[in-house]
């Protein structure tokens, strides 16, 4: 019989419950991350409108309406691309820029065709995540984590999602989406926010 969960990360996106499990694994003393750790269709939790007007709202939005509605300890993340010359769009945005959210081609297209007579220069944009932790009792913890780099002028890769196919990091020859899952979790956005929290969810999870 499975232990009953724990953890909620308020996502449907497998690839963020997966990275999330990994990052706990062995960390806490009997939790078992593959049945106590789930995600928020697991939880039978409600969908959570991003009406926030930063990365970190949205992530406590979502984090602490998944907390009251499960009575778990739940964690939410909002993130995105955030381009120089832009003034930081597509921002909270990013992933309805074209109109539809999550149309990654779409996104691509749009953001590339307004970017096509900027030099390679002037192209600098970060991913940008904050992760947000919530406990049914009202309490909270947000982290911010950040990714540099350029903006290359095609995609490149068939890994990850979003904009990964067209964000070059600072310091390598290879797009977000070059990159293996490992190479990319040590440096992401995500991975540095979700690091970050770990400490709290530990002593959480600990009590």
């Amino acid at each position: 019989m499975s232990a009953a969960p724990r953890l909620v990360l308020a996502t449907h996106n497998q690839g963020k419950l997966k990275e999330l499990r990994e990052l706990l694994r062995g960390q806490v003393p009997g939790l078992d991350v593959d049945t106590q750790v789930i995600d928020a269709a697991a939880a039978g939790a409600p969908d959570v409108a991003e009406t926030g007007t930063t990365f970190a709202a949205n992530a406590l939005l979502k984090a602490h309406a998944v907390a009251k509605a499960t009575g778990l300890l739940a964690i939410a993340d909002d993130s995105g691309l955030a381009v120089d010359v832009l003034g930081g769009a597509p921002g909270i945005f990013s992933a309805r820029w074209a109109g539809r959210h999550g149309d990654d081609a779409a996104n691509l297209d749009l953001l590339l065709a307004q970017l096509c007579d900027i030099a390679p220069e002037h192209r600098g944009a970060s991913f940008v995540c904050a992760a947000a932790l919530a406990t049914p009792a009202g309490s909270e913890v947000v982290e911010l984590g950040h990714l540099r780099g350029t903006l290359l002028t095609a995609p490149r890769g068939d890994g990850g999602f979003g904009y990964d196919p067209i964000l070059l990091p600072a310091g390598l020859d290879r797009s977000c989406a070059e990159l293996e899952s490992a190479e990319k979790n040590a440096i992401s956005h995500r991975g540095t926010a979700f690091r970050a929290l770990l400490p709290r969810i530990i002593a959480e999870l600990g009590m």
